[in-house]
């Protein structure tokens, strides 16, 4: 009986290296902010939608108010304005105050079907998930405004363009800012129901109460002066004039620091809501 010769053994395979730190981060951002965007550019009825909004106010109010608020100088401007172009800085925070206000819902659509959860327990830290979700709402938001834009170019809005581009961070800065506190109220809002509460105490009152359709001095002649603090202490008024100064070539300090401070508020308070030892998740089990 001959034996059989014996095989070498076969060697193992080295365990794969690591995947870079960065290259984890940059396929989890590009897979987070992909599939908002691809949701987005499926449904063309809601890149129409969020501009018919603002279009309308663009076109009525403009009309309407024409010969009330253009006869007001008033910083930034150094010359007589029409309303339409003192509206504008306005009506582009509305886009992105609707928007982050859609974020918001699309975050607590994710969490009742179970999506958010899933999202939460990538091997990631939880920041840079909720930072990527922040960057999504912010890109969605400012491809609106570039295009609302491009449309008040069209209803013969006279622009300086190197300020216009010059005033595209701080649009995204604006924008970010309002999809930080659209993700943290995501945190707050259990059901999609309630979501209609949010727009009726949160949306309305932060546009209407602000310089997004009117200057405050002519709510202070009217006597209102309780509203006009109230708008001073809204921090989407200063999203609108930090806006409103840069399509003007010209920088707030104060609002660039309101807006900022605000930002990272909303973040962190975002942060912590999701944390499993603290937020949400730790309530539901």
């Amino acid at each position: 009986m001959q034996s059989t010769p014996l095989r070498p053994p076969v060697p193992l395979a080295p365990p794969p290296a690591p995947t870079p730190l960065l290259l984890h981060l940059a396929r989890a951002l590009r897979a987070v902010v992909g599939r908002e965007m691809l949701k987005f550019l499926r449904q063309p009825s809601r890149l129409a939608s969020s501009l018919v909004r603002p279009l309308l106010w663009f076109v009525v109010f403009s009309a309407g108010f024409h010969n009330v608020f253009g006869v007001a100088i008033i910083p930034p401007y150094e010359t007589y304005v029409e309303y339409k172009v003192y509206m504008l800085p306005g009506l582009l925070g509305m886009i992105a105050l609707f928007n982050g206000m859609q974020s918001s819902l699309s975050m607590v659509y994710d969490r009742e079907m179970g999506v958010m959860r899933l999202l939460l327990t990538a091997p990631l830290p939880r920041g840079w998930l909720l930072a990527f979700k922040l960057v999504a709402s912010t890109a969605l938001s400012l491809l609106q405004m570039l295009v609302f834009l491009l449309i008040a170019l069209a209803f013969g809005v006279e622009a300086d363009l190197a300020n216009w581009l010059l005033a595209i961070p701080v649009m995204a800065l604006g924008a970010t800012m309002l999809a930080a506190l659209g993700l943290m109220l995501s945190v707050y809002i259990k059901q999609l129901e309630n979501f209609a509460g949010t727009m009726n105490f949160v949306i309305f009152p932060m546009f209407f109460i602000s310089t997004a359709l009117y200057p405050l001095w002519k709510v202070e002649e009217s006597g209102a002066l309780w509203l006009v603090q109230i708008a001073q202490a809204n921090p989407f008024t200063y999203v609108v004039e930090l806006i409103r100064f840069a399509l003007q070539g010209q920088f707030n300090a104060q609002a660039l620091a309101v807006v900022l401070v605000g930002c990272i508020v909303c973040f962190g308070l975002a942060l912590r809501g999701y944390d499993p030892q603290r937020g949400w998740i730790k309530q539901r089990g």
